[in-house]
């Protein structure tokens, strides 16, 4: 009934107050304001993985691959265009979007995992996303690449420590995994330990256990060879396991939840976290959409990232709830050095167009991601929105939504975005934005406004002075500063540093970011 109100009061309501006694018509507005305020959405937030702001067509008009979903979602929502992964890798992104705490602030913080890598970052008495919504009435479901770390057991019951195919070859699949999804916040979980077609374990784990064992090398002779595959492994992997296919089973396993969800518990949200393997590296694109992108494998990459988005929407229609669901779309951080150097040079597409700088980096095209929300009779269709805003907000703004409220000991660096997309924010809703890059609590930035001030020297991440990013460095200005200050309103492209220019606005960015760092929090 809340939601048939919800959607349709525009509509019913005229006829009901013809019809009825004035002050009946009074109580039955006052019903219908009260519902529109209440009624708790479903909630689908899509994350891919290394997505740079350049890559999706209605982000820069100059991308050599057509992304239809993803414009057609930012034409039915709102486009944010000042929007920034906490980290500049994905494993301490994922951290903060799940918690809305600024990963630096824990042990390990800046950690990036592969194979069996663990335990998990999210201590198990912290409050996520997930467990804020199962707290609200939400069903909650997990699809995909999780990374946040698992605590794999070997034959004696002891827990698997290390990397690489020898930690994989001590797992007694037989155990169940601890620290996954399903033990913070999920009801349901199908997916990967890491990134799914590059790191040692190559095999689909259901909420805490592995089904099907790895129990073969990957032989990489039979996937295809370009520039873009080196990034993939040889570790084990299990029988059912498609290379070129994940994202494929991804989407099937959500479609699945989606379809048994509105059938069986029409009446009780849901919220389904699809997490992509597209577009990190391995590019391997499903053989139905290769060459079709005519932009080269990342490309078709790309694409398919694109028709998963677009096959997620269309069953949100079909199933009745499109209305009823607000939809965020982003990606973990900036785009893949080795996509970046390649797709320059052989299709004219930048990833990380306008900004300078990739994934790992601390300059805007390591962190500035695509950041879409579609919430049908909330958001306005069509509108951009240049708030500045962190992928951790995700979690105030959901808390916001539902009309639930945040402890002090939870979400420590959210903002409630909830204004700005109602287009209600009367002011800036955050006062800095704090980011880090490859090396974490040793590489952070802060901005506030128009300045951005890095606390370090160079990228924070990749080496610019050899190797394959060498051609886009830029020469220094200010050699031997201890940091960098820019003004991205005058400089986007982050070409001057004013580090030893503006020496009292340093110091004062600093203290800021000092402070932040010793309160444990940027949210009052």
């Amino acid at each position: 009934m809340s939601n048939f109100l919800n959607r349709n009061a525009d509509r019913v309501l005229p006829n009901i107050i013809v019809v009825l006694p004035n002050i009946i018509v009074v109580f039955v507005l006052f019903i219908a304001s009260d519902v529109r305020a209440t009624v708790r959405p479903n909630i689908l937030l899509i994350l891919a993985d290394d997505l740079g702001y350049g890559d999706v067509r209605c982000y820069n008009n100059q991308s050599k691959v057509a992304t239809p979903n993803l414009d057609q979602l930012a034409r039915e929502g709102m486009r944010f265009t000042d929007a920034h992964s906490p980290s500049t890798v994905c494993t301490p992104t994922r951290y903060g979007l799940m918690t809305g705490q600024m990963p630096f602030r824990i042990p390990n913080g800046g950690t990036v995992f592969t194979g069996v890598g663990g335990p998990s970052l999210i201590a198990a008495d912290r409050l996520t996303l997930p467990k804020l919504l199962r707290e609200h009435g939400y069903a909650t479901a997990c699809v995909g690449k999780w990374h946040i770390g698992l605590t794999f057991f070997d034959r004696e019951g002891r827990p698997v420590r290390g990397n690489g195919i020898d930690a994989v070859r001590q797992v007694d699949f037989r155990r169940r995994i601890e620290g996954g999804p399903v033990d913070r916040g999920f009801q349901s979980f199908f997916g990967t330990a890491c990134c799914p077609t590059t790191d040692w374990l190559y095999a689909f784990i259901e909420n805490d256990l592995v089904p099907v064992p790895p129990n073969f090398s990957l032989d990489k002779s039979a996937l295809p060879r370009h520039p873009y595959t080196n990034d993939c492994r040889a570790g084990l992997i299990a029988p059912n396991f498609p290379m070129e296919d994940v994202d494929l089973v991804f989407l099937a396993r959500s479609r699945a939840f989606l379809e048994r969800h509105v059938r069986e518990s029409p009446d009780k949200p849901f919220f389904l976290f699809h997490s992509t393997q597209a577009v990190h590296l391995p590019s391997l694109a499903a053989k139905q959409l290769q060459g079709k992108s005519q932009a080269g494998p990342h490309g078709d990459f790309i694409l398919e990232l694109d028709h998963v988005v677009g096959e997620l929407l269309s069953t949100l229609a079909r199933l009745g709830v499109a209305d009823d669901t607000l939809v965020i779309f982003t990606s973990d951080n900036g785009p893949e050095v080795t996509s970046v150097v390649h797709m320059r040079a052989d299709y004219a597409h930048d990833g990380a167009r306008p900004w300078r700088g990739v994934k790992r980096d601390n300059w805007e095209g390591g962190h500035r991601v695509p950041f879409i929300v579609r919430w049908p009779g909330r958001v306005n269709a069509g509108s951009t929105n240049s708030e500045l805003t962190s992928l951790t907000d995700v979690m105030a703004t959901v808390a916001a939504v539902i009309g639930g409220e945040l402890p002090r000991d939870a979400a420590e660096d959210s903002f409630n975005l909830l204004p700005a997309l109602e287009g209600k924010a009367a002011a800036p809703i955050r006062p800095y934005l704090l980011t880090q890059a490859f090396l974490g609590a040793r590489t952070l930035s802060i901005r506030r406004g128009n300045w951005k001030y890095i606390d370090h020297p160079g990228s924070g991440g990749n080496d610019y002075d050899k190797g394959p990013a060498a051609p886009f460095a830029l020469t220094d200005v200010t050699p031997g500063a201890f940091g960098q200050l820019y003004d991205l309103a005058s400089d986007p492209g982050e070409t001057t540093n004013l580090y030893s220019r503006n020496p009292d606005l340093v110091q004062e960015l600093k203290a800021l970011l000092d402070h932040s760092k010793t309160s444990g929090r940027s949210r009052p």
